[in-house]
């Protein structure tokens, strides 16, 4: 059982899917930084406040000694916003980075077709007609 499971976590595919799996997480984190440290702050301009803390509060609570707002209920919908935002930059990179790499792969050459000659059919009538003699 160990060596079908060191057989199959070897295969190349695995291999790559988990490199690609690290490389995307890491990707994810540099995206995330990027719409947090410069379009979320750019789009914030626009209504005077930090793009991810906008929300829509539907009840308000109560602000405790420590300034925090207790029992307030509230859509945060810059923050989804913002998720969607590094959703899209990250499928786009992914996008462009498969299709590069898809371009980069060597064209499959079509296999080379068979000679033309006599079918097998026709091989066996002439052992028929020839053992028949």
């Amino acid at each position: 059982m160990l060596k079908e499971f060191k057989e199959f976590a070897m295969k190349g595919n695995l291999v790559d899917i988990a490199v690609g799996f690290v490389m995307g997480a890491a990707f994810k984190e540099v995206v995330t930084a990027f719409t947090g440290g410069i379009v979320s702050p750019l789009i914030g301009l626009i209504f005077n406040a930090d793009f991810k803390d906008l929300k829509y509060i539907i009840t308000e609570g109560t602000v405790n000694a420590e300034g925090v707002a207790e029992g307030e209920v509230a859509v945060l919908w810059g923050a989804f916003v913002t998720n969607v935002i590094d959703f899209i930059i990250v499928a786009f990179v992914m996008f462009m980075i498969v299709k590069a790499v898809n371009k980069m792969k060597k064209k499959e050459e079509p296999a080379p077709e068979e000679p033309a000659g006599p079918s097998e059919i026709d091989l066996l009538k002439e052992i028929r007609d020839s053992l028949k003699k």
